[in-house]
């Protein structure tokens, strides 16, 4: 564990900036820099699974070499795609993993696969010529399903689909049902290239000009190719951590507000979803429908995502008061408020359980609401500062590589410039 820096007070970060300048206790700073040995975002098992706004493993292996040691336990609220427990289980840490998204039960076995076994590319390959042939069926309660997928499409994606949930469930299943989620919005009308579950032109002229083409040769390689892939970076990851005996717990589906822990930890490393950017259940029901759920469960589960569910408590603090005063409308500043609301109620609820002088280190940006500036990082500051934590560091990573949508309404075309990681001590 890298020695800490030295602590500043609340009082002090606040002081030194005003609206329009930077603070200067501001570390400016490069993950990618500091962690060289992460040459790609998505190496070993990390690139398994498409994800939106993937939590970079550069920041994760920073904070866990910086503030953990082996065999500690992190946990993040936050999962996400997962960056954690990959993260701290190739640095030999412990983790605990929660998620809205129950789309983390179906990852984290692929993407931390703990079995010390290779796994054999000729019982993958038997695997998928056995579906091939499929003349199971598979089809997903949605009653939409038509409107994005041309027929002859959806018959064999079902198919293939009847096959896999016909089968008793192991690894090499879970390798091709991984397969088939990304192709199965590849071979549609939503655009698979955004996170967004949304129709374009373009996507529908290109499943046109697809549709001219032997398309089902096309499908089968793309499966059997990306499974293949994901089976070399399983065993990849595995060789990497042959002698790692640590362990990635895991929750999908749950509100991480209101879990029940059942232990301590040692660190919270995470990532929260940014101010106007959480609906990861709307951009995943496709996937959610075609591994079984239905439409009420995909509902109820996107009824808990932050733009979707009132405060029950108002969060007070000298940054979030000023924006609120600044803000016109009021169902921008019903936003804000069930947003740091329902963060905050998240983040504290796994604090709760932090050891004695236990990091926590969130990563975060600031975003716009109605061309206001929201210093995400200052607000949790100044929040937790006021119970029970004290302020270790801030480190600001200038964003040099963005993905934004020419085509899409965007309030902050040129994007955020800088993303944050905030270090609390706890008392």
């Amino acid at each position: 564990m890298t020695e800490r820096p030295d602590l500043l007070s609340a009082n002090d970060m606040v002081d030194t900036a005003s609206d329009n300048e930077t603070d200067t206790r501001i570390k400016l700073i490069s993950f990618r820099e500091l962690v060289p040995e992460i040459k790609d975002t998505g190496y070993l098992t990390h690139g398994i699974f498409y994800y939106p706004a993937k939590f970079i493993p550069q920041v994760v292996r920073y904070a866990l070499e910086s503030f953990t040691k082996e065999d500690n336990w992190v946990v993040d609220p936050f999962a996400g795609s997962g960056t954690v427990g990959v993260e701290a289980y190739l640095c030999e840490r412990n983790a605990f993993l929660l998620d809205l998204n129950p789309l983390l039960d179906y990852m984290i076995p692929l993407k931390v696969p703990t079995a010390k076994e290779r796994l054999r590319e000729d019982c993958l390959s038997q695997m998928l010529d056995s579906l091939e042939k499929s003349d199971d069926y598979f089809a997903p309660a949605w009653s939409n399903i038509a409107y994005w997928y041309p027929p002859e499409m959806l018959e064999v994606l079902s198919r293939y689909w009847g096959f896999i949930k016909n089968r008793e469930r192991d690894t090499y299943t879970a390798i091709v049902e991984s397969s088939l989620l990304k192709m199965s919005k590849h071979f549609s009308y939503a655009e698979h290239r955004t996170p967004k579950l949304f129709r374009s032109k373009s996507k529908r002229k290109y499943v046109g000009e697809l549709l001219q083409t032997d398309w089902e040769e096309k499908l089968r390689k793309m499966i059997r190719s990306h499974s293949l892939e994901t089976l070399r970076n399983m065993n990849d990851f595995a060789a990497v951590t042959s002698r790692h005996n640590n362990s990635v717990e895991f929750k999908g589906g749950v509100d991480s507000s209101y879990f029940s822990f059942q232990r301590e930890f040692d660190a919270l490393i995470t990532s929260p979803p940014y101010l106007q950017a959480q609906e990861y259940m709307r951009t995943v029901k496709m996937e959610l429908f075609w591994l079984g759920y239905n439409e009420e469960e995909i509902r109820k589960l996107s009824r808990l995502e932050i733009p979707y569910r009132k405060a029950d408590r108002l969060i007070q603090t000298p940054t979030l008061e000023k924006i609120r005063s600044e803000l016109t409308r009021e169902d921008l500043v019903k936003l804000l408020d069930s947003y740091f609301c329902h963060t905050i109620n998240a983040l504290e609820n796994a604090m709760d359980q932090l050891k004695a002088n236990g990091t926590a280190c969130v990563f975060i940006g600031n975003p716009l609401i109605d061309g206001i500036k929201v210093e995400i990082w200052r607000i949790l500051m100044e929040y937790f500062t006021d119970n029970e934590y004290l302020f270790e560091n801030l480190y600001e990573d200038r964003i040099k590589h963005r993905q934004l949508f020419g085509t899409r309404k965007n309030k902050n075309p040129d994007g955020m410039k800088s993303e944050f990681l905030l270090i609390l001590r706890k008392e």
